[in-house]
């Protein structure tokens, strides 16, 4: 029997990752040799999203996976971005990974810059979900039994009633007409919680709302480069959503 050829997740914790991780494990394809994760160093949160590294860590925890997190400044460059994912990328292909699977559907100039970026040090993307109808996957996520919470909302799209809310039949069906169901644009983020790739569901709270506006000083990030479809109006900020471990502190 051929060994498995290895493989790093581009994991950001939330539905379209959870979703394309499942349909890669089921496949069997692939060994997923961890999770790689960008952070924010001095919030020590996930990049754009907002959620607590600790809540990271114990979701790669109860999916059994090792997680590689690359903490990155605030505010980051494109440039520091682009060197420490390097760095680590070329540190996995010493291990003999040459393949990065990405949960992205259909950004082509997110993809092509991601396989730009990895072709320059010989490796590959694999992108499982890509060119599937978004609300056909959503559907598919939530069928699954898979428990996801949106984090992150984008003001541009979405209220704050939306954050911290759960995605399910109800939420698919209340989204305006101009959202992606699978916040594709970055109309929103989520964080998976539950579903058939954990060996067992963390226990989380939704805790305190908190807006923030953009920040004009550096509006970009190589992390999560703004969609080319424009909403209906300006993004002014976005609402997060404090998302807590059921036996963690409010603070």
């Amino acid at each position: 029997m051929n060994a498995k050829e290895k493989a790093i997740f581009c994991w950001s914790g939330g539905k379209d990752s959870a979703l394309c991780l499942h349909r890669v494990l089921r496949a069997g394809d692939y060994e997923v040799v961890c999770l790689l994760t960008t952070c924010n160093a001095h919030f020590h949160r996930v990049s754009m999203h907002g959620v607590r590294v600790e809540l990271l860590e114990a979701q790669a925890a109860a999916i059994g996976l090792p997680l590689e997190k690359i903490f990155v400044g605030q505010p980051s460059t494109n440039e520091e971005y682009a060197a420490k994912m390097e760095a680590v990328l070329r540190r996995y292909k010493t291990l003999g990974v040459e393949t990065v699977i990405f949960g992205d559907i259909f950004l082509e100039d997110l993809r092509l810059w991601r396989e730009n970026n990895l072709a320059k040090i010989g490796m590959r993307g694999l992108f499982p979900l890509w060119k599937i109808d978004s609300r056909l996957l959503l559907e598919e996520f939530v069928a699954l039994g898979f428990g996801s919470i949106l984090c992150c909302v984008n003001d541009a799209y979405l209220d704050e009633t939306f954050a911290g809310k759960k995605i399910d039949y109800d939420f698919l069906n209340t989204l305006p007409p101009h959202v992606d169901p699978c916040g594709e644009n970055g109309e929103y983020h989520s964080f998976a919680f539950a579903g058939p790739i954990f060996k067992q569901p963390l226990r989380i709270r939704v805790g305190e709302k908190i807006y923030r506006p953009i920040e004009q000083t550096h509006p970009t990030s190589a992390v999560c480069p703004p969609s080319s479809d424009a909403a209906k109006r300006p993004t002014q900020g976005f609402w997060f959503c404090e998302l807590l471990l059921e036996d963690s502190p409010t603070t």
